[in-house]
Parts: structure tokens; C-alpha cells; sequence
């Protein structure tokens, strides 16, 4: 009977050692309130939102790392040369071992695999008591119930060989699927920055100063540039949850922008269109001419394209029964997987083996479906409020920059050119006055004239051998039929 005690309590304390180590400490993170040049930071730890490879370095040193929704903002990452170099590092398999406790994946899985870790071992004490164990010395027992309508516990392994290919494909479309999402909202905002850079650049290279002062062109520049950044700190907003960028988002419009624009912006039922209305109005209100603005529009029509991509992703998961039968199928193999691997690992005492290994297969598949869903909605992993802070800086630089101040002055506007400046206006140098209307002369009825008899025309020559031909054989002569 002691060896039967020991037996269960050291069942007991493997599986209650296994499920703590995916229970979540009870100390929550603490918010960062929302405010005014806060809206990037999230922990009392001082971790940005959008960081590099030092994200998960500093993540090491956390004691209460947060899981589930605000793990997500951790993940917001911007590499550099530097982070690259620490993310080839060789020891990263050892590193990223070492902090396998601490990731936020593993963690929301906390329920699933300490479920399915308590199932193997139920398996292994079950059939212990109604079967046979072992003692230290390795000496088999009978159990303590031996009874016929009580069997011992398993399942064929051939039914999880079978299943297997089908549950890896399923989990391989769901990840793939997935990603795609994730690589085409990436490739959104990626628009964004490369429409924003241009856009402002040709308003600045297409600006005509002539007759405008050197303040009148820095203003209308500076309204294009910060009319452009609205739009993308519209659309972050517009993709990100009320609760975390609400008040940062209202912060920033009333600093950045005249208060009438921001309250309108703000009060707008979609407000990255009426960040983009007002984005249209000033472009049109540059003096520039009407071909030049229509190639600037057409960087306008781009942010829109994206953000309808973008609004597709948000509103539209992956369809909802592949994603629930992917999870039933899942769960149901993998709490039954302790039944199939219970013979398999015989030669451990009393079996005790397959419990460890059910924690770890439980956690790499379930992981892989928890990766698919956290990259499902890719909006809230992807660092946009670095992307608007870069947008702001660069237009505004592009915008400070000005014909001439590299050195080099600019040449006058040739004359054939003045048309793209719309130099063929009155106020320019390059107008040219209408001619002047020739005077009426006075009519005077013209003598009638005897009509005189035309000559013949003289025939067309040949150009090989002067003889007569008709003009489908002078096209076919030149080559080009007829």
C-alpha cells in the first residue's frame, strides 16, 4: 500500500509541476495611461511598442511578462542592420529555450496543454490501478481494482497515423493563409510610405514660386505634408482597437493641426476619407498646373486602394468554419493522443514518460494553430504607430527642402516647358499676346476670268524602272501593304 501511496503522489506532483510552469503569475502588467507622447509605450517596464531584436532580450528579464491581448503589443517590431545580426546569432536556439516559459504564445495555450497533460496522466494513473504498476525496484504489481468491466485505457496508434496528414495539412493552409494576410496588410502600409514620400515630393518639385513669397510656399507645403500625415494617423486609428489609440489619436490631430481641421477629422463618421478630402483640397489649391495635380491625385487614389485592402482584412477572417473545424479536429486528437501513445511508451515506469511528452507535442501543435490566429488579424502586431511617426518626420524634411539650396540654382523655364508651369497665363513671363486682328479690306468684286483646260497630269515613275504603277504597289514597294 506505501508503494501504491508514493506512486500516486508522485503522479500528482509531475502533473501539478507541468501545469504550473503555463500558469499565468498572478501580478498583472500595468497600463501605461493614455496620453500625449505616451501612446508608444504599454508596461511599467518601460517596453516601447515597436521595438527590434532588444524587445525579446528585455522580455527575458520580465518577471510578469502579459499574455493573451497585450502580449500582441510586444510583437510590434522594426529591425535594423543591428537586429539582424542578433537574430542569426547562433546561440538562439539555446536563448530562445531558455525563455520558452516566457512567450506569449505558449502562455495562451496554458489551458489547452494543462488539459491535455492532466489527460495522460489520468491514463497512466488509471490503468496503473486497474491494470498493473510498477514499483522502484522496477517489480510488477497487480493493481488495486481488477475488474472485468473495468479495461485498461487506450486506443490503436494506427487511428492518430492515419489522421496525421490530414491535421498537417489543415494547420499548413491555416498558418499560410494566415501569413498572406499579415504580408498583405504589411505590404499596405509599405504603400503608404512610399506614396507619402512621393507625394510630397512632387508637390514640392512641381510648386510653381513664381509670384508666390518664400512663407506663402513653406505654408502651403507644410499643409500638404501635414495633411498627408492625417490620413495615415487616420488610418492607424481606423485599424486599431477604440480602447488603445482613442485618446492618443485625438491628442496628436489637435497638435499637429489647425483645431477646425482636427475636429472635423475627428468628428467624421470614416475618418481617413475626410483626412483624404482635406488631403485633395490642398493639393488643389497649389499653384501648379492641372497635369501635374492629376499625377499627384493618383498617389491620392493609391492611399485609398490600401485602405480598402486594409478594411477587407479587418472585416473579413478567415472563413469561420474552416477555423472551427481546424480547432475541434485539433483538440479532439491531441486529448486522445495519450490512449494511442500509452503502449508506446511501456518501457518507462509505469508509462510515466508519455506525460512529459504529451506537454511538449501538445504545446508545438496547438502553437502552430495559435500562431495562424494571432497572424490572422495583422493590424495589431504591425508597429503603425512607427510607421506614422516615420511618415510625419520624412514629409516634413522633403518639405523644408527647397529649388537651390543644394548649390546648384535652377534654370529658367524653357519655353517649351511653360505650358507643365502654366506659364501660358497672363501674369507670366513666357504669355504671349494674341495676334493682332487683321484689318477688313474693302471688297472689290474680282474680274471674270475665262476658265482655261488643265494638262494631264504626267504618269508616276517607278523608282526601279519608271514605269506606271498604282499606289497599292508603291505601299507594297515600301513594305507596308495595303
Amino acid at each position: 500500500m506505501m508503494v501504491k501511496s508514493c506512486l500516486m503522489v508522485f503522479l500528482a506532483a509531475a502533473l501539478s509541476a507541468t501545469s504550473s510552469a503555463f500558469v499565468q503569475q498572478s501580478p498583472a502588467a500595468t497600463r501605461v495611461a493614455s496620453t500625449a507622447g505616451t501612446s508608444t509605450q504599454v508596461y511599467n517596464a518601460g517596453l516601447p511598442s515597436f521595438t527590434g531584436y532588444d524587445s525579446f532580450e528585455r522580455l527575458q528579464r520580465l518577471t510578469n511578462v502579459p499574455s493573451g491581448e497585450d502580449q500582441r503589443k510586444l510583437r510590434r517590431t522594426v529591425y535594423t542592420h543591428d537586429d539582424w545580426k542578433k537574430h542569426r546569432n547562433q546561440d538562439r536556439f539555446i536563448v530562445y529555450l531558455a525563455a520558452i516559459f516566457k512567450s506569449g504564445v505558449y502562455k495562451n495555450l496554458k489551458n489547452e496543454v494543462v488539459l491535455a497533460t492532466s489527460i495522460a496522466a489520468f491514463v497512466c494513473f488509471y490503468n496503473c490501478i486497474v491494470g498493473d504498476y510498477q514499483d522502484l525496484s522496477g517489480a510488477s504489481h497487480p493493481g488495486l481494482v481488477q475488474m472485468q468491466f473495468l479495461p485498461k485505457l487506450g486506443l490503436p496508434l494506427q487511428a492518430f497515423t492515419l489522421t496525421s496528414p490530414a491535421l498537417g495539412l489543415l494547420l499548413v493552409f491555416r498558418t499560410n493563409t494566415s501569413y498572406q494576410r499579415w504580408d498583405e496588410a504589411r505590404k499596405n502600409w509599405g504603400m503608404n510610405i512610399n506614396h507619402t514620400r512621393d507625394l510630397v515630393r512632387m508637390a514640392n518639385a512641381y510648386y510653381d514660386s513664381r509670384g508666390v513669397s518664400p512663407e506663402q510656399r513653406a505654408d502651403d507645403l507644410n499643409y500638404v505634408a501635414l495633411c498627408t500625415w492625417s490620413f495615415v494617423r487616420a488610418m492607424k486609428r481606423h485599424l486599431s482597437p477604440e480602447e488603445e489609440d482613442e485618446v492618443a489619436f485625438q491628442v496628436e490631430l489637435y497638435e499637429k493641426l489647425p483645431k477646425q481641421q482636427a475636429e472635423m477629422i475627428i468628428a467624421a463618421a470614416h475618418r481617413p476619407n475626410r483626412a483624404l478630402q482635406d488631403l485633395s483640397y490642398a493639393v488643389d489649391d497649389l499653384p501648379m498646373h492641372f497635369m501635374r495635380k492629376n499625377e499627384i491625385h493618383k498617389a491620392i487614389t493609391i492611399f485609398e486602394d490600401n485602405l480598402g485592402s486594409s478594411e477587407r482584412i479587418l472585416t473579413s477572417p478567415v472563413p469561420l468554419f474552416y477555423s472551427r473545424h481546424l480547432a475541434r479536429f485539433l483538440a479532439t486528437w491531441l486529448f486522445l493522443l495519450p490512449f494511442g501513445l500509452y503502449d508506446v511508451f511501456k518501457s518507462s515506469w509505469n508509462h510515466v514518460a508519455m506525460i512529459p511528452a504529451m506537454t511538449v507535442i501538445a504545446v508545438m501543435l496547438f502553437g502552430i494553430e495559435e500562431i495562424g490566429t494571432q497572424l490572422e488579424e495583422p493590424f495589431t502586431v504591425l508597429p503603425m504607430q512607427s510607421f506614422c511617426d516615420k511618415i510625419y518626420n520624412w514629409c516634413m524634411e522633403i518639405m523644408s527642402w527647397s529649388p537651390g539650396d543644394n548649390g546648384r540654382s535652377q534654370k529658367p523655364i524653357k519655353v517649351e516647358h511653360a505650358f507643365f508651369t502654366d506659364a501660358g497665363t497672363s501674369g507670366s513671363a513666357y504669355y504671349q499676346p494674341p495676334a493682332p486682328a487683321m484689318q477688313a479690306a474693302s471688297y472689290e468684286e474680282p474680274a471674270p476670268q475665262q476658265p482655261q483646260q488643265e494638262a494631264a497630269p504626267e504618269p508616276a515613275q517607278n523608282v526601279n524602272g519608271g514605269d506606271n504603277y498604282s499606289f497599292e504597289e508603291f505601299l507594297k514597294a515600301q513594305g507596308q501593304g495595303y
